[in-house]
């Protein structure tokens, strides 16, 4: 058992909240990009977009496995080996001489990135007692919101003024940072336990969850009925139902689903796989009927989302500080009710919405997120025994790669479906104006289908509970 009771906190947080700055920030950089990058390399929209798929495929098959490596490898060797990973596959994107390499070197960035999601949370959870863990995750909630938050305007910035490999140039002495300071201050507060590794549980994950993630990513791209769709999604679908089955019969699985046992966690991620569809997708749809609709530049609608990124960074350390003073259902229902309405009010948008409505709409959505998001992460691990919390990390990382996988792939045909729909009543469905406006009619009603998904949640967020941590009888080993 590691000693926790005079241990520095806050030189730990810092290597951690570095590390995850500039992991967040990278996630987002490239969207802008993927044009510069399609005339760059000669390639086409389907192949560039490779650089997005690919990064959320590997990091959905890698973080359900983290699990076990944390049990393998120290703290220290975990952070430094993916800050490390991550470091030099942004070298390579920054040097990358044909497209081929530039992928490559994103798919080492994003092994990096899988493995630091769910370490992070988990090294939280382990070295702040439960009263306290609010606040920490609301600093971590802070990062992970601010940093993607400033990546599209960041981007437009670069590559209107600079070449697109000032996007990686900007991120390399960030990650060097990150892994000095990793090095210098960050402990182990991990149990090395090296439990036996089933590698077959680890295949049926592999082709599991990138099954899933994979198919309905190119469900978005392609439509449902394309045999790549169908085969994936099943192929991931039957390898997930074994790999749960597996899990419930080993002494020692490589995701422990007996979490599922402890009512509040099992809420939680329920309720937020259903939340993270519309955010994630969300994400997706605004600069979609920005450019398409209101004929903005990406550099534009980054810019208007910019305000509600920022406001939802700020309001995860005061969401947390709430959490730990009042529990979760004060901050998930009211914050579940704006989420809600704001998708409502995004069911109204046309051509003729004005960029401050706009602007003020993202805005409650983001206020929204940040009362629900990092509390309701916060309430679920913290009914869990230390010995599944970095089980519990991993399949909340988990759920989140799949949910806005879904998520994306479900609005998106959504919005398709809508396009058609009214252009097939248009008088002239050629015209660009009828297009956009049939953009809009598509928009909204993906959007209804956010305002059904959202008052679920808040429906599941009415039985939410504060519950007393199994750790409050050990409370000696977090005293200072």
């Amino acid at each position: 058992m590691i000693d926790l009771k005079h241990m520095k906190r806050g030189p730990i947080m810092f290597a951690l909240i570095v590390g995850m700055f500039v992991a967040a920030l990278n996630e987002t950089l490239m969207g802008n990009a993927l044009p510069e990058l399609m005339k760059s390399f000669g390639v086409s929209a389907t192949t560039a977009q490779w650089l997005a798929t690919a990064y959320l495929l590997v990091v959905g098959v890698l973080v359900p496995v983290t699990a076990v490596l944390q049990q393998w490898f120290t703290t220290r060797q975990m952070f430094l080996s993916a800050m490390s990973l991550f470091f030099v596959g942004t070298v390579i994107s920054a040097v990358s001489p044909e497209f081929g390499v530039l992928l490559i070197g994103r798919i080492i960035q994003a092994i990096g990135t899988g493995v630091l999601l769910p370490l992070t949370m988990n090294i939280i959870m382990t070295i702040f007692p439960p009263e306290k863990r609010g606040g920490a995750m609301g600093m971590l909630g802070l990062v992970v919101m601010f940093a993607p938050a400033i990546g599209p305007t960041i981007s437009g910035l670069i590559v209107d003024g600079l070449s697109w490999r000032w996007l990686f140039y900007l991120v390399i002495p960030f990650a060097l940072f990150a892994i000095i300071v990793g090095f210098a201050v960050l402990k182990n507060v991990s149990d090395v336990t090296k439990p036996r590794v089933d590698f077959l549980s680890i295949g049926l994950s592999t082709i599991g969850f990138g099954g899933i993630v994979f198919g309905f990513s190119k469900a978005g791209e392609l439509g449902w009925s394309v045999p790549l769709v169908i085969w994936t999604i099943t192929a991931g679908g039957i390898a997930l139902a074994l790999f749960v089955w597996r899990q419930l019969l080993l002494k020692e699985p490589v995701m422990d689903l007996r979490a599922f046992r402890y009512p509040t966690f099992a809420l939680v991620a329920v309720l937020l796989f259903v939340l993270l569809m519309t955010f994630f997708s969300s994400a997706i749809m605004l600069p979609m009927f920005m450019q398409g609709v209101l004929l903005m530049t990406a550099f534009q609608s980054g810019l208007i989302l910019l305000p509600g990124g920022i406001v939802n960074g700020l309001m995860a350390p005061i969401s947390g500080k709430l959490f730990d003073k009042f529990g979760p259902r004060v901050l998930v229902i009211p914050g579940l009710v704006v989420a809600a309405a704001s998708l409502w009010l995004f069911t109204r948008f046309d051509e003729t919405t004005t960029t401050g409505f706009l602007v003020a709409v993202h805005i409650a959505l983001m206020v929204g997120i940040a009362l629900v998001m990092m509390p309701a992460q916060t309430a679920g691990l913290n009914q869990l025994p230390r010995h599944l919390h970095p089980h519990g990390t991993a399949i909340l990382n988990t759920l989140q790669q799949v949910s806005g996988a879904i998520g994306t792939a479900l609005y998106i045909s959504i919005m398709s479906s809508g396009q058609k729909q009214y252009l097939s009543g248009a008088s002239d469905p050629q015209s660009p104006v009828e297009i956009a406006k049939g953009l809009a009619a598509g928009i909204n009603n993906a959007f209804w289908i956010g305002v059904i998904l959202a008052f679920v949640a808040f429906l599941l967020g009415l039985l939410l509970r504060k519950g007393k941590p199994p750790e409050l009888q050990d409370q000696n080993m977090y005293a200072e």
